[in-house]
C-alpha cells in the first residue's frame, strides 16, 4: 500500500528528534549489559555484517537501540546519518522499508560518512532477510541494526543469515540489573569472575559472603514476582506489575503477534497451551498429556510450541546425548522469566508459600541467568537422566567442558544422598566439578566427595549465583 510521503516524513519526523536537534526524551542512564557488545558492533564490528537484537517484548530492546544512538551522536555522526524507524507503527509497516528509507533521505539529504539504520520489529518488513543480505552485500556505508520480538526464521532468511548477521540474545533483567535499575543500596558482594574461584575461597570468605548477602535475599523473591521486565520492575504495586506483564504476554505476543506473523487462527487453543506450559515450566513436555488435555493435534501442539519458543517465551532444552536419545526423549521447557508464571496463572504472592512452585520458579530464573551469561560461547543446555531416573537438571557443554547444575531450592540441608543424579553423572563422565544451587545462605560451600578427599562439588544459593551471573565483564550500568 501507498502511504503519501508527506505522511512518511511526518511519522519519521517524531522517531528521529535529533533531525531536529532534539535530545531523545525520557531516555534512562542506564544500560544494560549487553549495551557494550551491541556499541562494538556498531561502530567496530569484528566482521561486516548487520546487527540482531531479539529478545521477547518489552525486555529494553528499543532502549538500546536509542541509547546507541545518542553514543552515535555525542561522537560526532551527522543526525542526517542516523535513521530510527519502527514497523510496529501502521504507516511504516505498509509503506516498506524502501519506501522509509526514501523519505528519510529525501528529508536528511546524506552526509559524508557512515550511515546508521535502525529498525525496530523487522518481522513486519515482508522479506526482511533478503533485504538485511542485499544492505550487507552492496552497500559498505551502512551499518544495519534490527530487532525483533518474533522471528519466523524460513528457509530463505535462514540462508540469508549466514555470515550476514551477528545475533545478540537479550533475555530479561537479570537479578543484578534488577538491583541496578531499583537503584537498591546493598551491603556490595565480592565479584566472583568464574564460579570455579569459589573452589579457592577460605571459611572467612564464606562467613563474610554470607552475611552481606542476607540482605539479598527478600529482593530476590521480589525478582521472582516481578521478572526481569524493566516497566513491570519500577512500577510501584506489585498487582499492577503482576498485571501489566500479563497483558503484555497476553494480548499483545498470543493474541497479535501470533496472528500477525504466524497466522495463528485458534488463539484460544495458543492460549491453551501456553497456559499449560506455565503449569509445567521447568518440567518436562509430555505431548501426549499436552494433546489429550487441549484436545489438539500433535502437529498443531507442536507448531504452537514452535511460535512460543520464536517469540522468546521459552525455551526448549533436549535431553542430554546424540541421535536417537534425544530424538526419543523429552523436551524440558523453561519460560523467558519466573515472573511469567505467577503473573499469568494469578498467583501472586502466594507462590511465596508454596515449596514447590517457588522452587520452580528459581530453576527457571537460574536456567535463564546460565544461558544469558554463556550463550556468545556456543553452549549447548540440556539436561541429564540415568536409567534409574535419577536427573540433573541442567548441564551446560561449553568449550569442550561439561558442567551440571542441579537445584535444590528448600528449606533442609542439601547432602549427598540427595544429589543421585549428580553424582552419578560426575563418576560416569568422570567431570571434574558440579553445582547445587540452595536457598539457605548456611548451605554454602563446597561437599566431600564420596570415598575421596575432593571437594568438586560446590553449593551456591540462589541468589548468589544469580547475582554473580548478572555481574558479566560484558558491561555495566555506568552512563558511559
Amino acid at each position: 500500500m501507498e502511504i503519501p510521503k508527506e505522511e512518511l516524513i511526518g511519522v519519521l519526523s517524531q522517531f528521529n528528534p535529533w533531525w531536529r536537534g532534539e535530545a531523545i526524551a525520557d531516555l534512562p542512564r542506564w544500560r544494560r549489559a549487553a549495551f557494550r557488545d551491541l556499541y562494538e558492533w556498531i561502530t567496530i564490528p569484528p566482521a561486516p555484517r548487520a546487527l540482531m537484537l531479539s529478545g521477547a517484548r518489552q525486555v529494553g530492546k528499543t532502549t538500546l537501540l536509542q541509547q546507541a544512538i545518542e553514543k552515535l551522536l555525542t561522537e560526532g555522526v551527522s543526525p542526517a546519518n542516523i535513521l530510527y524507524a519502527t514497523f510496529d507503527h501502521p504507516f511504516l509497516k505498509l509503506a516498506g522499508v524502501d519506501a522509509v528509507i526514501n523519505a528519510w533521505r529525501e528529508r536528511e539529504p546524506k552526509i559524508g560518512g557512515m550511515e546508521y539504520i535502525f529498525l525496530d520489529e523487522v518481522q513486519f518488513i515482508k522479506d526482511w532477510g533478503t533485504w538485511v543480505k542485499i544492505q550487507v552485500d552492496f552497500n559498505k556505508q551502512r551499518r544495519i541494526i534490527f530487532t525483533g520480538s518474533a522471528m519466523p526464521l524460513s528457509k530463505d532468511s535462514q540462508e540469508s543469515g549466514v555470515g550476514r548477521w551477528h545475533a545478540i540474545k537479550l533475555t530479561t533483567l537479570s537479578f543484578y540489573e534488577y538491583l541496578q535499575i531499583k537503584k537498591l543500596e546493598l551491603p556490595p558482594i565480592p565479584p566472583v569472575n568464574s564460579l570455579t574461584a569459589l573452589f579457592g575461597w577460605d571459611s572467612k570468605l564464606f562467613y563474610s559472603c554470607r552475611e552481606l548477602a542476607s540482605a539479598y535475599i527478600g529482593h530476590f523473591h521480589e525478582y521472582l514476582l516481578r521478572g526481569g521486565f524493566p516497566q513491570t520492575s519500577l512500577v510501584e504495586s506489585l498487582t499492577q506489575a503482576q498485571r501489566l506483564l500479563r497483558e503484555d504476554i497476553i494480548d499483545k505476543v498470543l493474541k497479535r503477534d501470533m496472528t500477525a506473523m504466524f497466522g495463528v487462527r485458534r488463539v484460544v487453543e495458543l492460549e491453551h497451551t501456553f497456559l499449560y506450559l506455565c503449569m509445567h515450566d521447568g518440567g518436562l513436555l509430555d505431548m501426549t498429556n499436552l494433546c489429550a488435555n487441549l484436545s489438539v493435534t500433535r502437529q498443531t501442539a507442536q507448531n504452537y510450541i514452535e511460535h512460543l519458543e520464536a517469540a522468546h517465551l521459552i525455551y526448549k532444552l533436549p535431553p542430554y546425548g546424540y541421535g536417537k536419545d534425544v530424538l526419543r526423549g523429552k523436551f524440558k521447557i523453561y519460560l523467558a522469566d519466573a515472573a511469567i508464571v505467577p503473573a499469568v496463572m494469578l498467583k501472586g504472592k502466594t507462590v511465596l508459600e508454596d515449596a514447590t512452585a517457588l522452587g520452580s520458579l528459581t530453576e527457571t530464573a537460574v536456567f535463564k541467568h546460565l544461558f544469558a551469561r554463556y550463550y556468545t560461547q556456543n553452549v549447548k543446555f540440556s539436561y541429564w537422566r540415568d536409567k534409574k531416573n535419577n536427573e540433573v537438571d541442567l548441564v551446560a557443554e561449553v568449550a569442550g567442558d561439561m558442567i551440571p547444575f542441579e537445584v535444590k531450592y528448600r528449606a533442609q540441608h542439601t547432602d549427598l544422598k540427595d544429589l543421585k543424579g549428580l553424582v552419578n553423572l560426575i563418576d560416569s563422565k568422570k567431570l571434574s566439578r558440579g553445582y547445587v544451587v540452595t536457598k539457605s545462605l548456611d548451605d554454602f560451600g563446597a561437599m566431600n566427595y564420596p570415598n575421596s578427599e575432593k571437594k568438586i562439588i560446590m553449593k551456591i544459593p540462589a541468589p548468589l549465583l544469580c547475582y554473580w551471573m548478572g555481574l558479566s565483564e560484558l558491561g555495566s550500568f555506568a552512563s558511559d
